[in-house]
């Protein structure tokens, strides 16, 4: 579809749809298709091939569901993208923004039920919505009279064509247990365990990290995941690997050996073939676990046999991270705030010098750079959101040749990065003026940081769900008026993805959360955004750990939070006369950290700029 622009692209996709044979139905077509914004494994972040939404839509983001009709086309995401989605929509009229989160904006399942005509068919690829997703669209669609049917080939993919990007496959490595604290041997026997648990014999394993955190092994087919493309079935006495077996280095098999797995290989594409064929072998006494966030088609191939369909064991396993992982995790955090101090000092320089060369790439290029110095990085854990003044206030803003502005001391910079290492996932984002910030800015900025003050150092029990904390940094902005749309907090997973469910901190309820433990990481980080002129994020890793109280409930047992991030918070945007006592002393605290863990990795000649940023930057304060 070279050279087609999105009108073209709706004009045939639409044809298809009315060409689309409809069993039991002469002549119909589809009135609705529903293009969700993933891939057969259900991956937040996915591969250009798989970009569907975007090709046919033009919005970039990593989170969205698009639906088009006969004549209308609509996108569904969250607050992270809202401003985006509207600047990118190919062509912008054609298209039209569904809110989720904002009041009076209805589900997909609700739109379709109220815009729809009688008896309308509404189709989609049962390879990429998770059966969690299917069910209860199909079960709204048929209360109001209406079909959900699952699609034999993608339209979108057929549009596409030849264009279409193939799926190109990398080698997979060892992750070895210096790193993983854990033999991959031992990670499938506990599954067994919980499957004896649960009277089951055989577990499915769809999600990328999945595969990727309970074999030990690491990739790189999705860009800044450091997964691959494969699939894992567990019985009681094997375990399948459904991979390109051709992928697999050397290593890689010989270490499987080594930490206690002898696979049986299968073609990465014949999952399907195989539990349509063993569904029904030992008949009643057969019961399998898939999770109802793999894929409907999956959950349909399955057959009659009995599931168990809660998330997998392996979800909450990698979750909470072992002492060999916490310890990586906390050095590759070192390293990275290492990064991240010589690329402020060196952006300070040069913005100070007037130096118009430095803009939003050219300043995310060199963090990278500065990062890449740093021991055991492998690369970049998203691509780095690097934005001024109004970009910044694009919560997930990507910067493009078009519109790239250089960083100047007249608005705010906001930066948010992270990076993959061997022994730990990055994530921080800080926020930053050059200039003289304005009293509203650095108002907005100090009721962020109080915010996330106030998130960092609460003392709450054991097992208690994100959702249950996410009012707390949302405090002081709540106060006056001001609120941010995104969640406050994300799991993060050790040499995995930068954003691990089921753990995370947000106003949506989330029945998966299986509440906070010791051991977790999450991110800890609200925000204000101003539309068309600025955006405040803070965001620290938050590492969870056992609290000192002088009471234990019932024994119920208190957990807070550690701080694993160790980059100074530009104190120039803070309004003193706002903050407590406890909050300048944690300020103070945090900071005396900053500088004695980074002083002494910042001795050498070409980092003395460094260093003496980092000194005048976490100059304790008073109130």
């Amino acid at each position: 579809m070279a050279g087609k622009n999105g009108a073209l692209k709706l004009e045939k996709l639409r044809k298809l749809m009315a060409a689309v044979k409809v069993p039991g139905v002469e002549g119909k077509g589809i009135q609705a298709l529903v293009v969700k914004m993933e891939d057969a494994h259900q991956s937040e972040y996915i591969k250009e091939c798989d970009q569907r939404c975007r090709f046919i839509s033009g919005f970039s983001g990593s989170f969205g569901t698009a639906i088009i009709t006969m004549d209308k086309a609509l996108l569904w995401t969250d607050g992270r993208y809202f401003l985006q989605a509207l600047k990118e929509f190919d062509p912008p009229d054609a298209w039209t923004l569904m809110k989720y989160g904002v009041m009076d904006t209805p589900s997909e399942a609700a739109w379709l039920v109220s815009n729809l005509p009688s008896k309308s068919i509404v189709g989609a690829d049962p390879n990429l919505i998770s059966y969690a997703a299917w069910v209860p669209l199909d079960n709204a669609l048929v209360a109001a009279g209406h079909r959900l049917i699952p699609l034999k080939e993608n339209l979108v993919d057929e549009v596409w064509g030849e264009e279409q990007p193939p799926l190109t496959l990398q080698n997979i490595l060892p992750h070895p247990v210096i790193y993983s604290g854990e033999r991959a041997g031992d990670k499938i026997e506990h599954c067994r365990r919980e499957m004896q648990k649960n009277q089951v014999t055989t577990l499915v394993v769809t999600a990328l990290d999945d595969v990727a955190y309970v074999l030990n092994l690491r990739g790189s087919d999705i860009p800044c995941n450091p997964v691959f493309f494969a699939y894992v079935v567990i019985t009681l006495q094997d375990v399948h690997f459904f991979v390109e077996e051709s992928k697999l280095t050397a290593e890689a098999k010989e270490h499987l050996i080594e930490e206690g797995i002898c696979p049986k290989y299968h073609p990465y594409k014949e999952l399907r073939s195989f539990l349509k064929q063993n569904s029904c072998v030992n008949g009643e006494n057969e019961k399998l676990w898939i999770s109802y966030t793999s894929s409907y088609i999956l959950h349909n191939d399955c057959k009659d046999v009995r599931k168990h369909t809660t998330i997998t064991p392996i979800s909450l396993m990698k979750t909470i991270k072992n002492s060999v992982e916490i310890e990586g995790m906390k050095a590759a955090y070192i390293r990275d705030s290492v990064a991240l101090v010589k690329y402020f000092s060196w952006l300070e320089d040069r913005v100070k010098s007037k130096d118009k060369e430095i803009t939003e790439i050219s300043g995310a290029d060199r963090l990278e750079k500065f990062r890449q110095q740093q021991d055991k990085f492998v690369q970049l854990s998203f691509p780095t959101i690097s934005s001024v003044g109004p970009h910044a206030a694009i919560i997930h803003y990507i910067t493009s040749p078009a519109t790239n502005v250089p960083i100047t001391d007249q608005e705010i910079y906001l930066c948010d990065s992270g990076a993959q290492y061997q022994d730990g996932t990055t994530d921080i984002t800080r926020t930053l003026h050059f200039g003289i910030p304005s009293d509203y800015e650095r108002e907005c900025f100090t009721r962020v940081f109080k915010g996330q003050c106030l998130l960092s150092t609460t003392i709450f029990p054991l097992k208690i769900q994100g959702n249950h904390l996410d009012s707390l940094p949302r405090r002081y902005l709540w106060a006056v008026g001001l609120d941010y749309s995104h969640g406050t907090g994300h799991g993060v997973g050790a040499y995995l993805n930068v954003h691990e469910s089921p753990i995370g901190i947000s106003w949506r309820p989330n029945p998966d959360d299986p509440g906070l433990e010791a051991g977790m990481f999450l991110s800890n980080e609200p925000g204000y955004y101003e539309d068309g002129k600025f955006g405040i994020r803070l965001e620290n890793i938050e590492l969870v750990v056992k609290a000192q109280t002088p009471h234990n409930h019932k024994n119920r047992g208190f957990l807070t939070f550690e701080t694993v991030s160790l980059v100074p918070i530009q104190t120039k945007l803070l309004d003193f006369s706002m903050l407590t006592d406890t909050e300048v002393e944690y300020l103070n605290a945090y900071h005396q950290r900053c500088l004695t863990t980074l002083e002494p990795l910042l001795q050498k000649e070409e980092d003395r700029q460094a260093l003496q940023w980092l000194r005048r930057e976490t100059q304790p304060i008073h109130k």
